[in-house]
């Protein structure tokens, strides 16, 4: 078994009907596909957010001839496929246990480091002068239920006293006047960290900086068999192989179970999915009651997440399902569908434009790693980032290639491992549908 999820899931042949693919400039250069025998210095497996940055990183800064490898073209999988939420999140671990597990100071730590890399996508933006649709002034937290609404003002005071994040508590009527009231909507936080963006837009500008800085790009080139020998790696595809002294790998909820074998058991895909309605005119957001355009997200267990887009086009997603299928994600886009109707009741007739889904990543640890893989000489991989790897891909990427070259990132402990195997990790997905179950009763009665 490769991977947990129906083959269809993981077809880079099948497009992604998605928004960002609709409205994102083409990228200048197609990634050939890897034919015949190459060597290259380092070669990325992944071309999404983590391994561009690590990429660009070591060919800008270490002179390094390098080559990214994707199974697809550059930004198919999650980095071109997401909510754009360039927000701190890449941890599922709760923060109280967070600081009994690694203590306060490594946990102020993975928070600066977060906190750095959604500075990092700004800048780089704003260099390439690329504006990707950049909005919001961080996030919304809203409480689903009343008895949410303590939870929300003890974690604006927890934000600001252990790691000086500053928020806003908002009442029910401060929520209307901020353009964010719904019948599901009981208090919120505004959390002044982060903002929205054009992931697909954000992640070609970064391969164009990452081609013009002489990386090579080799797509639609799965990977299937990964030797070392005689001091290299031998990645071989179906057309040719890619040789090089070191590899870093970064293909998290798209990873094959089997290239390395250390990655066995160590991650959870899991099914993230998305909607993007039609332009809603301003008569039809006041309706509503919503007009903010403010990163939101509400409290339950099994999250949905949504933003108004600047061209005004709503954008709604949720974790959930099990069946990545052609038909198994239809089934998903009418659950999706329904939740949509149901907390914002004046848009019920309002045409759902796309609808698409990916895989998110997590661990059993519910932490990123960062790490050497084991058994294996010079090589490293950046994985799993919980459903917000915008801006954490970044700084994982940038630390992976100095890994690579010998340089201490100085990362904190959080996600430097090791990393832990699921207990019986054949029953992955029966887990998940348990969490499912149990997840959706305490978001009924919690």
């Amino acid at each position: 078994m490769t991977r947990l999820y129906h083959p269809a899931a993981f077809d880079p042949d099948r497009k992604v009907e998605s928004h960002w693919q609709a409205t994102a400039p083409p990228l200048s250069f197609t990634a050939p596909k890897l034919e015949g025998d190459k060597q290259v210095e380092v070669a990325v497996i992944g071309g999404g957010f983590t391994g561009m940055w690590a990429a660009k990183r070591l060919a800008e800064r270490y002179g390094q001839e390098v080559a990214v490898i994707d199974a697809g073209q550059p930004a198919w999988g999650a980095s071109g496929r997401n909510g754009g939420f360039c927000c701190m999140g890449s941890a599922k671990l709760s923060f109280p246990k967070m600081f009994k597990r690694y203590g306060e100071e490594e946990t102020k730590a993975f928070v600066r480091l977060q906190q750095a890399a959604i500075e990092a996508v700004g800048d780089f933006l704003d260099e390439r002068g690329e504006p990707a649709d950049r909005h919001s002034d961080g996030e919304l937290a809203l409480a689903h239920k009343p008895n949410r609404i303590e939870e929300l003002k003890e974690e604006g005071a927890f934000l600001k006293d252990r790691f000086g994040i500053d928020s806003r508590f908002l009442p029910p009527e401060e929520l209307r006047q901020e353009g964010a009231s719904g019948p599901e909507f009981h208090a919120g936080l505004h959390i002044k960290s982060g903002f929205g963006v054009h992931p697909l837009k954000y992640a070609r500008s970064l391969a164009e900086a990452a081609k013009h800085s002489g990386v090579l790009f080799y797509g639609d080139s799965e990977v299937l068999e990964w030797r070392q020998q005689e001091g290299r790696h031998r990645l071989i595809t179906a057309l040719g192989s890619l040789s090089a002294r070191k590899v870093i790998l970064a293909t998290n909820g798209y990873s094959r179970e089997d290239l390395p074998p250390w990655v066995a058991g160590k991650l959870m895909p899991a099914l993230s999915s998305i909607m993007v309605t039609r332009p809603l005119s301003e008569e039809e957001q006041r309706a509503q009651g919503w007009t903010s355009d403010l990163m939101s997200f509400d409290t339950r267990k099994l999250l949905h997440y949504f933003r108004k887009l600047p061209d005004g086009r709503f954008l709604f997603g949720g974790r959930g399902g099990l069946d990545a299928s052609p038909e198994g994600l239809a089934r998903r886009q009418t659950i999706l569908r329904s939740d949509f109707d149901r907390m914002f009741p004046a848009w019920r007739g309002v045409e759902t434009e796309r609808y698409w889904s990916g895989f998110v990543c997590l661990t059993y640890d519910l932490v990123p790693y960062v790490l050497q893989i084991e058994d294996l000489e010079n090589a490293w991989a950046g994985l799993a980032f919980h459903g917000n790897g915008v801006s954490m891909t970044g700084a994982v990427g940038r630390a992976l290639a100095d890994m690579a070259m010998g340089e201490d990132p100085g990362l904190p402990a959080v996600v430097r491992g090791p990393a832990r195997r699921f207990p019986l990790p054949a029953l992955r997905k029966l887990y998940l549908r348990g969490a499912y179950i149990g997840y959706g009763m305490q978001d009924q009665l919690l």
